[in-house]
């Protein structure tokens, strides 16, 4: 009698496991603009929401307050996010920092990281007004004065957010603060700089020919795409893991620049650029590319792996199903695009794929390897683990339910060779869950 009993326990168990390998999910027709609501997933496959809470919170108190933590304050009114790895603080790390708490409602750690942000990174006066030193020792001086333009999109998209959340009469004026980035960062003249002449983007000037008068700009005016870098060579391409179409959409309603109609119109350009730069076969997309989604020639091209898909890279699958569940306006292409990039990783293994690829699929030369932390080497990151995870808020296939548990199950723990990346990898990691559990939302302006 008690072998039968788990004989049926046994064949209930594997009938079980049958139906949640087998099963299929249903993405949201409709983005959270319009009906305010978010998919818990980790429920959706099986997780109590008690664990998901729990999981969410402790992932969060890894990045801000555990032994590995990368944020940092700074007397009584300051904090800056650090990556560990490379010693300094970027405006990558501070404006992710900025978005992760508005998200949770932590708006002492958004005031100390936007103090220090304002402070040290962002020139308050210049042609470089309004923009930030994407990179800063963590005393606060600044390595490169020249900006990225990712920490941009974020500090805008997280200022407007806290405004919609906090108001803005608690010591700082967060919409004044993301218009006047915005009014910064819109084209204007600047003392030109010496552009290496780089095969296939030389333009016909030669290197270190006389600099004449140039255009900085966030956004390049002609193709309505972000720049990689919004002054010199780097704004003549872009990067897609800066295409956030719905960030644009935030800034439309709620920025109040007198931009709407134009923001909108970043958007759809960014959906259509973001078709072109993703590999129609393996869904992989260049660590850079030109702005009709071409690979690059030359510099950032084979010999350095900058067409391949790497460390910027792997936040493309996560941006686009932020795109999905905010807006939902180009859903069809997104779960399709969703479904085609797990194909590839399920392709390689769930538990095995590489961190680094050429677009085609194939792994890169070791001279094409993008290093980190002084190592140069292929490996299975979490950060990637993450996003790929995901990409299941826009897919259908069950196989979404297996990177969705990698995920869950992975440590985030020092590689046997020492490497660990509490920064990119972490930060990645939260947003992911956040993705994953709902909480990561469009925050509405108070009734």
């Amino acid at each position: 009698m008690i072998m039968m009993k788990k004989a049926i326990v046994a064949a209930g168990l594997m009938c079980m496991a049958l139906c949640a390998s087998s099963q299929s999910y249903k993405p949201w027709n409709k983005g959270a603009f319009e009906t305010q609501k978010y998919r818990n997933l980790f429920v959706e496959m099986g997780y109590s929401k008690q664990a998901v809470d729990a999981k969410l919170q402790e992932v969060f108190n890894d990045v801000f307050y555990g032994p590995n933590k990368v944020y940092f304050e700074v007397g009584d009114s300051m904090a800056y996010v650090s990556d560990i790895k490379n010693h300094d603080a970027r405006t990558e790390g501070m404006s992710y920092g900025l978005m992760l708490a508005v998200q949770f409602d932590k708006k002492d750690i958004f005031d100390r990281l936007w103090r220090w942000s304002k402070k040290y990174m962002q020139h308050q006066e210049g042609e470089r007004e309004g923009y930030f030193a994407w990179s800063c020792k963590v005393d606060g001086t600044q390595n490169s004065a020249g900006a990225a333009s990712d920490g941009e999109l974020y500090f805008i998209t997280a200022l407007i957010f806290a405004s919609n959340r906090w108001g803005n009469d608690t010591g700082i004026n967060y919409k004044a603060e993301a218009q006047r980035i915005l009014n910064c960062t819109m084209p204007k003249e600047v003392e030109g700089r010496p552009m290496p002449a780089f095969g296939g983007f030389g333009g016909g000037q030669q290197a270190n020919a006389a600099p004449q008068k140039q255009k900085m700009f966030l956004i390049d005016p002609e193709t309505k795409l972000i720049t990689f870098t919004p002054d010199g060579f780097g704004q003549r391409y872009t990067d897609p893991s800066y295409h956030i179409p719905a960030f644009y959409e935030v800034w439309a309603k709620w920025a109040d620049d007198g931009r709407a109609d134009y923001w909108k119109e970043c958007a759809e350009k960014s959906r259509a650029f973001l078709h072109k730069a993703c590999h129609e076969k393996t869904g992989l997309n260049p660590d850079m590319c030109q702005y009709d989604g071409s690979l690059m020639q030359g510099f950032g091209g084979r010999r350095n792996g900058g067409n391949n898909f790497r460390y910027d890279s792997w936040r493309v699958p996560m941006n686009i199903a932020l795109d999905y569940e905010w807006s939902c306006a180009d859903r069809e292409w997104q779960q399709q695009y969703g479904e085609k990039i797990q194909n590839f990783f399920y392709s390689q293994g769930v538990n095995d794929f590489m961190d680094q690829y050429r677009v085609d699929g194939t792994l890169p030369e070791e001279g094409e390897i993008l290093g980190a932390g002084g190592f140069r080497k292929l490996r299975h990151s979490i950060g990637l683990v993450a996003t790929t995870a995901a990409a299941s808020m826009m897919c259908s296939h069950a196989k979404s339910k297996e990177f969705v548990d990698a995920l869950w199950n992975a440590k985030h723990v020092p590689f046997e060779d020492g490497y660990f990346d509490a920064y990119y990898d972490g930060l990645l990691r939260l947003f992911a869950f956040m993705h994953l559990s709902g909480n990561y939302q469009v925050i509405f302006p108070k009734k």
